[in-house]
């Protein structure tokens, strides 16, 4: 996934929205798994904790866990309202010692958006901004932003297996816009226990499946 990026992977000081592909629970789930994700392989790289702010605490630490974000690598923070929560974030984001900071909110404008850029950029730290839907009908991504990158994650059908049971969970993983970039969506396998993403196929059709990849996102 990290090809068609414009800095071959997400920039390590900017800003990068997250929304759920829909309001239901199921990509809601995916879209917190995918910024967790993101978040361990971060906190892996640098050896350093990350900060979680958000205004209402519903986060499963054992699923958290399982994408490779333990507890101990975890500050928390929880605001009253989305300027709270927007205010946190920036500070951790200036203090730069962190390896990700994460903020959810219902609500950031551009202007927001700008100074958490800027804060990032500042304290060299990536800013990964969950943006909750507000209306089950309209997308948060829909209003202007500094973000470098935006993403919208949503469930996808499992591969069948052979027995009963259920396979590794997919996602529909869509950039819906980049800085300097081309959009793109790709159906991956969710994230291992390291935060890793990767191509749903088995390992002697991978080279195919990566040639597949490669011509949808063209």
């Amino acid at each position: 996934m990290d090809d068609p990026l414009a800095d071959h992977g997400l920039h390590g000081a900017g800003l990068h929205e997250i929304a759920a592909a829909s309001a239901t629970l199921n990509d809601d789930a995916a879209a917190t798994l995918f910024i967790a994700g993101i978040a361990a392989r971060f906190a892996a790289r640098k050896k350093a904790d990350i900060f979680w702010a958000l205004s209402r605490f519903d986060l499963y630490a054992p699923g958290l866990e399982q994408v490779g974000l333990g507890p101990d690598r975890i500050f928390y923070a929880q605001g009253l309202k989305d300027s709270a929560v927007l205010a946190m974030a920036e500070d951790a984001l200036r203090d730069g010692s962190l390896a990700c900071v994460i903020a959810e909110v219902k609500a950031a404008d551009q202007t927001a958006t700008r100074r958490l850029q800027l804060a990032a950029a500042d304290g060299k730290t990536p800013m990964l901004l969950f943006r909750r839907h507000r209306l089950r009908e309209r997308c948060p991504l829909m209003g202007l932003s500094s973000a470098m990158t935006r993403w919208r994650i949503g469930c996808a059908p499992s591969e069948p297996l052979p027995h009963p049971g259920i396979g590794r969970p997919r996602w529909s993983v869509e950039l819906v816009r980049q800085r300097n970039g081309n959009p793109f969506s790709l159906e991956l396998e969710a994230c291992d226990d390291t935060g890793r993403l990767a191509l749903p196929a088995p390992a002697r059709h991978r080279a195919a499946a990566t040639a597949r990849a490669t011509n949808r996102a063209a």
